[in-house]
């Protein structure tokens, strides 16, 4: 009872879906799946691509420097979640619950957690610059964008919490 509890609040129960995001679609059993059984080419098949995005990874070809960032990558955008939830207000100042400014603060909060931590993790990674970090910080946003709906319908009706 204590741990439904903690996340009827806007911020646990967004960051509790943020969470479920990252380690069931970065997972790479389903970027593998996604990769090899969708075709890029069609909505679909481009949005459950799209969903793995912020893989982690424990094992590849790639350098140590590389699987760490994307690691990273993945944490930070679960934890920046976290964070920009707490800090926009409209889910904070809500008068009553269910109002579409929850709706647009947690949609919010995935853009700017997912632009955030592509932004970081890039300089990070095996030979960093600024326009890469740019370019990555343009994709995570991307991905917030599409995304984050599913964060903003997470945090609709939940209550404001203390403060």
């Amino acid at each position: 009872m204590a741990l439904t509890n903690r996340y009827k609040t806007a911020v646990g129960a967004g960051t509790l879906t943020a969470l479920v995001l990252v380690l069931v679609f970065g997972s790479p059993w389903y970027a593998d799946w996604a990769q090899d059984n969708t075709n890029g080419r069609t909505a679909g098949g481009w949005f459950l691509q799209l969903l793995a995005w912020p893989g982690w990874r424990f094992d590849s070809g790639d350098s140590v420097q590389d699987v760490f960032a994307a690691d990273l990558k993945a944490i930070l955008v679960v934890a920046l979640t976290a964070l920009f939830l707490y800090l926009l207000p409209g889910s904070q100042l809500a008068r009553a619950r269910g109002t579409l400014s929850q709706f647009f603060a947690g949609w919010a909060a995935y853009i700017f957690a997912g632009a955030f931590a592509a932004l970081l993790t890039a300089l990070v990674q095996s030979n960093p610059s600024l326009l890469g970090a740019f370019q990555a910080a343009g994709v995570g946003a991307g991905y917030g964008l599409f995304v984050g709906w599913i964060i903003g319908i997470a945090t609709l009706g939940a209550r404001r919490g203390r403060g």
